[in-house]
């Protein structure tokens, strides 16, 4: 259904002295899209500064960088005008204010390794991951001091009655309004009670350049099948097993005869945290969007986004 959404009001504009946001459209490719949305913002004295658009799969998408602060509409009629204009031509609108970017929830699912946990945390304190951690569930109790030496709350329960625990992480998720749910190492296989919720909010790394060697022990698959370069992958979450559209990889090589397995788990633990933390940015800054099964990167937002946090 198509949809409009404005993301974060600011509380006063008349104490800012320049509005720049994004409107970002994503649907069916048509003829007469951009001039429609083009001629909607100029009657309202809106200021197009920059635009990327692309067309993937017979899918449009278009982010422009704009200019509200003049503007003759009120921030709710622009984006009721919008709306209009997504219905009309059965398209997704959202407009991004810069001034009070949108900070999403996240919630980290955990295990027993520390090591995707902590670059997150990491990333979180540097200023990389644009939004806010708010709670660390665990199936054990052994990363608690992790999460707490940094102020992040920390709860577990054993993953033994699998129904009780996904009922406890429905609960916590549900009670933190998470808006996307990270797997750090969550070596545990989700079912629809928490994927239902959840779809398209979920994403996990995977020790393998997927789809080659999905479920258990991929390190020791690829040492005992030879092959010479293996890695990691960053996925949404579906109810099939490591079959979720693909956000980020990244690569390693195996000295074949060499190395040992143990060689081949820590060159991937290397990888791992790197590669799951840049996809859930890039899911935070709005830089990727799934089409047809495919995760499809934005044409403009990284562009940007680098744009706004310049001016």
């Amino acid at each position: 259904m198509a949809r409009a959404a404005l993301i974060l009001l600011p509380r006063s504009l008349a104490t800012m002295s320049r509005v720049l946001a994004i409107v970002s459209v994503l649907g069916r490719d048509q003829k007469g899209v951009v001039a429609r949305i083009s001629t909607h913002l100029a009657d309202r004295d809106i200021n197009i500064e920059d635009i990327e658009q692309r067309v993937v799969r017979g899918q449009f998408l278009m982010d422009m960088l704009v200019d509200i602060t003049e503007a003759s509409v009120s921030l709710d009629e622009l984006v009721t005008g919008l709306l209009g204009i997504g219905q009309e031509i059965g398209m997704e609108i959202r407009v991004t204010l810069h001034n009070e970017r949108e900070r999403k929830r996240v919630a980290i699912l955990v295990s027993k390794e520390p090591h995707c946990l902590e670059q997150l945390l990491s990333d979180q304190r540097q200023g990389a991951l644009h939004g806010e951690i708010a709670l660390v569930l665990g199936n054990h109790e052994e990363l608690r001091p992790i999460a707490e030496a940094r102020g992040i709350p920390f709860r577990w329960f054993p993953s033994t009655d699998k129904g009780a625990h996904e009922e406890f992480l429905v609960r916590e998720l549900d009670a933190v309004k998470a808006d996307v749910v990270v797997l750090a190492r969550y070596m545990q296989v989700l079912t629809p009670v928490v994927l239902g919720p959840y779809a398209g909010r979920i994403i996990n790394i995977h020790p393998s350049l997927l789809p080659y060697f999905p479920g258990a022990n991929p390190y020791r698959q690829a040492w005992e099948d030879g092959v010479r370069v293996t890695g990691c992958t960053a996925h949404f979450v579906t109810e099939e097993l490591d079959a979720g559209p693909i956000i980020l990889q990244d690569v390693f090589h195996i000295d074949v005869g060499v190395d040992t397995v143990d060689d081949v788990r820590k060159k991937g633990r290397a990888l791992e945290g790197a590669v799951l933390s840049k996809a859930v940015q890039l899911y935070l800054n709005n830089e990727v969007v799934v089409i047809n099964g495919k995760v499809v990167f934005k044409p403009g937002m990284k562009t940007l986004l680098r744009d706004l946090d310049e001016r």
